[in-house]
């Protein structure tokens, strides 16, 4: 069973996300109200996700993140937002979390979420893309950035950046392009090197910047 930490100020929030996740057999290990005491929870309970609001008074969830980060607590973070504000989520993704959600999304897709990191893959909605990328976007891409970045990935490397920007873990890239896992786990490190990118999130903001997915 897919173990999960919920941070969120408010209680409400907190009790609700618990008794959905629940019913779909996702157990919630542990709920944190503030940044600091998240950091404790997750310490000591080791979840395979953790579900993080990024607005709370005190410590909010960059600092979350961020201490995550440096103390080397390497657990997928789900950012749980009403995404009012594109620079904050982005923020959040450069600061290493593996995906976002509204707070408006389905039980099934509240799951299928959690499933999806807690699995290694990440989730940068397709939906979204086109407001990420004005978002990420302070300027005009230099003239033959997206062709310069095209033509260094091969056509194999494309399709998995595409299948990685639509949250698939490595495991459902290999089942979908009928490769074997450890050939689908190069193909990533080869296009993380290429995009000059530290994790698969970072890849699909680069991917997004340099046009590689519109």
């Amino acid at each position: 069973m897919t173990r999960v930490v919920v941070v969120d100020d408010q209680a409400l929030v907190r009790q609700g996300i618990r008794t959905l996740l629940t019913i779909a057999e996702v157990d919630v290990v542990g709920e944190a109200d503030d940044g600091e005491r998240a950091v404790v929870v997750v310490a000591e309970t080791a979840p395979d996700v953790v579900l993080l609001d990024l607005r709370m008074p005190g410590r909010d969830g960059i600092w979350v993140l961020e201490q995550l980060q440096e103390r080397g607590l390497d657990v997928p973070v789900l950012v749980l937002t009403t995404f009012d504000d594109d620079a904050l989520v982005l923020q959040a993704l450069g600061a290493g979390a593996r995906g976002y959600l509204l707070k408006d999304v389905t039980v099934d897709q509240l799951t299928r979420a959690v499933r999806t990191l807690a699995d290694g893959g990440t989730l940068v909605s397709p939906s979204l893309t086109d407001r990420l990328l004005r978002a990420i976007r302070s300027g005009p891409v230099p003239g033959g950035a997206r062709s310069a970045v095209l033509e260094d990935l091969t056509p194999r490397e494309q399709e998995v950046l595409r299948l990685v920007a639509e949250g698939h873990s490595n495991r459902q890239i290999a089942q979908t392009l009928h490769l074997a896992e450890g050939t689908v786990k190069n193909h990533v490190s080869t296009v993380l090197v290429k995009l000059g990118a530290r994790d698969r999130t970072n890849a699909v903001l680069r991917a997004l910047h340099h046009g590689l997915l519109g």
